[in-house]
């Protein structure tokens, strides 16, 4: 048997790498050692030395205790904070499901949560649209407790919902009896699918006239979605979010699949978790929105979400109270981050600061390295594209000799010459990371050749000096979403440098604004105004002096005819002329214009014209009209 050396004290990893086996062959062991669970990280020190002894001896290997080496052999190699190994059945605990609430824009999803927690959230919202995800603990009637996700439904918070659907257990899918299935509610079951969640479809605003709850399951069923009545295990509920019809049936159902799901967590050890929103507070500086998914998150903990770390300050449940500690499926906000992490992010607890700072440089390292790689690729494409015309050039030049080789045509500037046509710079502030990230989708959508859209710098908060002091060289507009100035003096110091700051909170109106600010900015553009036809009944030949010039004799039968306007003649439904009219009479008389139903000749500056009985002559003026932008956001 091969002979392992062991010390007290030795992490994982050295554990490990001493047995030359890896380390999920060590936590496999460990499922039936007694005493070691709390080393559930490949660089946690088993400082129990009979744990150590007891994996070796299960490995089928025999060892020796010695003196911890002089070589610093602590783990280098793996320095980022991951997911724990399962946790064992008999660790676990049940837990209370987390449902998210998806369905179209405006087709009850916050009255249906309104309802279920008796309070009216709905009527804080900007224009009736949920423009962020809530988090929130119910305890029902039943004294069962559980915790809602209301997802925005609008097209542009598709990356929010996503997220939505990502760490919830059940899927509530609210579709509008009247108006069935629509654009977001086929993506929501797109997400659902994709994270492998159980749907329930709550058909709302059954009480209304036009509901059609047959046709909309027929709707269902034709997204791929098997309805329990036809054999299939999505279950369906009729409700009226606004009237509380059929909410406790839906309670039932909810009940019924967290039962059938049979959710445990396991509520110590390290806390695992997912940021559902971020947001800085003025006076209590950066915040997040997390669902507590593994371990017991408290006051003190130290813990890390992408490139951002915090070591707990306070915490506060959904009603805005302080908690000392949040166990899982609960959602928590968090305060005392360091740097603002994005909503998606996994918080994973570490064990002290040193810790934290050793995963943020590493992940941050990962980060420059993705994008060396990335800018690699571009560089050697751009070679690429070079050595294939050098080589075309080199075979020009030996073929014609070096004396004969001349550089054809004007050398190219060594940069692009700046676009000369309109352009819009703008600043966008929001009020949380999530809100942002939708904006920054829809402006990734923008393609016109009319204007350029330049947004030159976004972020999370309000509006600081150096936001204006940034927007006055580029003359750029500065739009708050959801969020205010961090101080009065920036309003003022705004007016003073000529900077727009323009408030919204509702996002489609942030974009009817913005398209209004860059057709300001197009030049207008001529059109043609209709302003009367005539019909030619008769070809008139008249001399003037040695000239014989020909004359349409007309009637006007619509509009006017004016004599500074342009005339198109049209004989069939071919233009012949456009142009000038040289001369309009009414009877013998000159004049310069003719109403409808009055006979007149008309001459045109063309004289080798002939005119037709039949032909048509529509008199037209051009008018400068403001240009529109080419580009629809989605609203």
């Amino acid at each position: 048997m091969k002979m392992i050396k062991i010390w007290k004290n030795m992490s994982v990893l050295q554990l490990a790498s001493a047995m030359d086996k890896d380390l999920d062959h060590i936590f496999e062991v460990m499922i039936y050692v007694d005493n070691s669970a709390d080393y559930d990280q490949p660089w946690k020190c088993i400082d129990n030395i009979k744990v150590i002894q007891e994996i070796v001896k299960k490995s089928g290997m025999r060892c020796t205790i010695t003196a911890e080496p002089t070589i610093e052999t602590h783990n280098k190699e793996i320095k980022d904070a991951v997911r724990r190994p399962p946790a064992k059945a008999s660790d676990c605990v049940p837990r209370h499901p987390v449902v998210t609430i998806m369905g179209h824009v405006d087709h009850g999803k916050t009255t249906l949560l309104d309802s279920l927690r008796h309070t009216r959230v709905v009527d804080g919202e900007f224009g009736g649209i949920t423009q962020h995800i809530g988090a929130f603990e119910v305890c029902l009637d039943n004294g069962e407790m559980i915790t809602f996700l209301d997802t925005p439904g609008h097209a542009a918070f598709t990356a929010m919902r996503s997220r939505g659907a990502h760490v919830t257990d059940i899927v509530v899918l609210v579709v509008a009896a009247d108006d069935g299935v629509m654009e977001q509610t086929r993506e929501s079951i797109r997400l659902a699918n994709e994270a492998k969640v159980p749907i329930i479809v709550a058909i709302n605003k059954v009480d209304k006239r036009e509901a059609d709850i047959a046709r909309t399951k027929n709707m269902l069923m034709a997204q791929g979605l098997v309805l329990e009545e036809a054999g299939g295990d999505v279950q369906t509920v009729a409700v009226s979010a606004l009237k509380g019809t059929g909410l406790q049936e839906l309670i039932e159902t909810i009940n019924t699949q967290a039962t059938l799901l049979d959710l445990k967590a396991d509520p110590k050890g390290l806390v695992e978790a997912t940021v559902i929103e971020s947001r800085t507070d003025p006076f209590r500086g950066k915040l997040s929105t997390a669902i507590i998914q593994r371990g017991t998150l408290r006051k003190g903990s130290i813990v890390v979400a992408g490139t951002a770390w915090a070591k707990v300050r306070s915490m506060f449940d959904d009603q805005g109270k302080p908690i000392q500690q949040a166990p899982p499926s609960t959602p928590v906000e968090i305060v005392g981050w360091k740097d603002l992490p994005s909503a998606g992010d996994e918080i994973f607890e570490v064990e002290t600061e040193r810790r934290a700072h050793e995963v943020i440089s590493f992940r941050q390292s990962l980060k420059s390295k993705e994008k060396l790689d990335d800018d690699l690729v571009v560089i050697q494409q751009k070679v690429e594209e070079h050595l294939k015309d050098y080589k075309v050039k080199l075979g020009e030049k030996q073929r014609m000799g070096r004396m004969r080789y001349k550089i054809r045509g004007i050398r190219p500037r060594a940069t692009k010459e700046i676009s000369a046509g309109p352009k819009l710079s703008i600043i966008i502030k929001g009020d949380v990371d999530g809100s942002v990230e939708a904006l920054l989708d829809v402006l990734d959508s923008y393609q016109s050749e009319k204007c350029t859209l330049d947004l030159i710098h976004y972020g999370v908060g309000p509006i600081t000096e150096s936001d204006i002091k940034l927007a006055e060289p580029f003359n750029a507009i500065v739009y708050a979403f959801n969020t205010g100035v961090a101080q009065p003096n920036v309003r003022q110091l705004a007016k003073s440098h000529k900077v727009q700051i323009k408030d919204y909170n509702i996002i489609y109106r942030l974009f009817d604004d913005l398209r209004s600010e860059m057709e300001k900015l197009l030049p207008p553009t001529e059109a043609e105004e209709i302003i009367g036809e005539a019909n030619v009944l008769q070809e008139f030949i008249v001399t003037e002096g040695r000239h014989k010039l020909p004359v349409a004799g007309c009637r006007c039968v619509k509009g006017m005819l004016k004599k500074v306007a342009f005339f198109r003649l049209i004989r069939g439904e071919d233009s012949i002329y456009e142009g000038r009219a040289a001369s309009i009479k009414h009877l013998k008389n000159e004049v310069d214009t003719i109403k409808k139903d009055v006979e007149c000749g008309i001459r045109l500056d063309d004289a080798t014209l002939q005119f037709r009985p039949g032909d048509k002559l529509v008199c037209y003026e051009m008018k400068e009209v403001p240009q529109t932008i080419d580009w629809d956001p989605g609203f």
